[in-house]
């Protein structure tokens, strides 16, 4: 029996928008909620969405974003893990 899943079952389904600053020149950035990075619009410099929710614990997620989503969120959240460590040792 396959389940169908239509959205995260305890939030409002639709996308939100954060504003970031670019780390390389300053310039506002849009992110939506379901981006996993961004480009800058302004200098060509790649942004990740950093703010990953229960896609990183949720046995559900894979059905509620869809396996390519899910597979890109899981990559930005390891890339994220690797940079904090590493600017933890570079301390």
């Amino acid at each position: 029996m396959s389940v169908k899943m239509f959205g995260c079952q305890g939030k409002d389904p639709t996308p939100t928008i954060t504003e970031k600053k670019c780390p390389n020149c300053g310039h506002t950035i849009e992110v939506f909620s379901t981006d996993t990075e961004v480009v800058c619009d302004h200098c060509g410099f790649t942004v990740y969405n950093d703010a990953l929710s229960c896609v990183q614990w949720c046995k559900y997620a894979k059905l509620c974003v869809g396996e390519e989503t899910y597979r890109k969120l899981m990559e930005v959240a390891a890339n994220q893990k690797a940079r904090e460590a590493q600017e933890k040792e570079a301390v």
